[in-house]
């Protein structure tokens, strides 16, 4: 199944036609991915009381995910400098498999934790490689296409991957769940092996080459907004529930329906933005923060009616799920040529963002108010904003 091959210089060739039944098989990844990563939130406290730990300890089992996904990301390409994508995908594919049904029959906290590690790995793989083969799906000039069906698979998982985890684990062992989970993933392994077709590596083969890809003119700017943008989201998102609370006589159905929303309005952000965004990236890379910012701050100013709070989520759902067909197109237009590197730099400065926003966000919630962790938010977005219209005007 392993096979190997040069390191292309060149773009990837351009398809004949979009392979649509490839995308849909990456979509299924990117869907089970996200809803294993986040599988523990909705059985925390059937695991935590089996374990014989906190929800808080059983909670680190989400933590781990985005730590190893901030290692793996920009090194994946470097650890495998020449090996076929179609293959790497295949093998991280089994690794969530194997992560998956560890975690259903382990004994204990540590065990899990270090299966995790596995699921962390596949996750930031399949997102630093995702621009590679879609590119090879569709060709560079229609990449947001396939884009869009990657990130489509995420924003399906926010909508029913994780209420379906919760469902499961209702009828079925939390065990169980797990181990669903694991054969899923065997079975998407097979179908990538059969739907995708060979993507030899594209040039990803040093550190050096990461910090030479910053170097280019506009791109440092641009990531510096991408990091910015990712941290002023989930410095708000983090605390959402909190915010939701605030609502007069909110009662937790209601919180449900509105987390719900935010999920609907990512889908169809990511159907949306994806048919146009090749066209329109540079524009949208500026709009999208700017109406996030305004939403997160109208979740504050509007926390009277909730209403009007549906429709903010219902806006800063369609605008943010789809940020990362945003980035990974403004990677594949403005650096064809260094596809996997571009990726990795997106996937790493995501990652980062989580940690910092979680970390810092955390900090000020509990020490000041959820209201400033907001405005913080918003700012850090039209920040974010600002870079990425600054490296517009840079010529590439």
């Amino acid at each position: 199944m392993t096979t190997t091959a040069p390191i292309p210089t060149a773009l990837p060739p351009r398809a004949e036609r979009i392979r649509y039944g490839a995308l849909i098989v990456l979509m299924l990844m990117g869907f089970l991915l996200v809803t294993a990563e986040f599988l523990p939130n909705g059985v925390l406290t059937e695991m935590a009381d089996e374990l014989g730990v906190t929800p808080g300890q059983a909670g680190q089992t989400v933590t781990v995910t985005a730590l190893v996904g901030l290692i793996v990301a920009p090194t994946v390409g470097l650890m495998f400098p020449r090996l076929d994508r179609r293959s790497l995908l295949v093998w991280m594919a089994l690794a969530a498999a194997v992560s998956n049904l560890i975690v259903a029959i382990s004994p204990n906290l540590i065990i899990i934790l270090l299966a995790r590690f596995l699921l962390g790995a596949a996750i930031s793989a399949f997102w630093a490689m995702s621009i590679t083969v879609a590119a090879r799906l569709t060709g560079p000039e229609r990449l947001g296409r396939g884009v869009m069906f990657t990130s489509a698979g995420v924003s399906l998982a926010t909508v029913a991957g994780v209420p379906l985890g919760v469902m499961l684990s209702e009828l079925v062992d939390w065990r169980m769940v797990f181990a669903i989970a694991g054969v899923l993933m065997v079975l998407l392994a097979v179908a990538l092996r059969l739907s995708l077709p060979s993507v030899p590596a594209a040039q990803a083969s040093s550190l050096r080459l990461l910090v030479d890809t910053l170097r280019r003119p506009g791109i440092g700017l641009g990531m510096i907004g991408h990091i910015l943008v990712v941290l002023g989201h989930f410095s708000a998102y983090t605390y959402v529930r909190l915010a939701l609370e605030r609502i007069p006589d909110v009662d937790a159905s209601t919180i449900v329906v509105l987390l719900a929303l935010f999920g609907l309005g990512g889908l169809a952000g990511n159907i949306t933005i994806g048919l146009v965004i090749d066209r329109s990236f540079a524009f949208f890379a500026v709009f999208a923060p700017l109406v996030i910012a305004a939403a997160v701050i109208s979740m504050i100013l509007l926390s009277g009616t909730v209403v009007g709070v549906a429709i903010v989520v219902l806006v800063w759902g369609f605008f943010f799920s789809s940020w990362l067909i945003v980035a990974n197109t403004w990677v594949g237009h403005r650096m064809p040529d260094r596809l996997e590197a571009g990726g990795s730099l997106v996937v790493v400065g995501f990652q980062a963002a989580i940690m910092i926003a979680a970390g810092v966000g955390g900090l000020l919630v509990d020490t000041l108010s959820v209201e400033l962790v907001y405005v913080i938010g918003a700012v850090s977005l039209i920040a974010g904003a600002a870079f990425f219209g600054a490296s517009n005007r840079v010529r590439a």
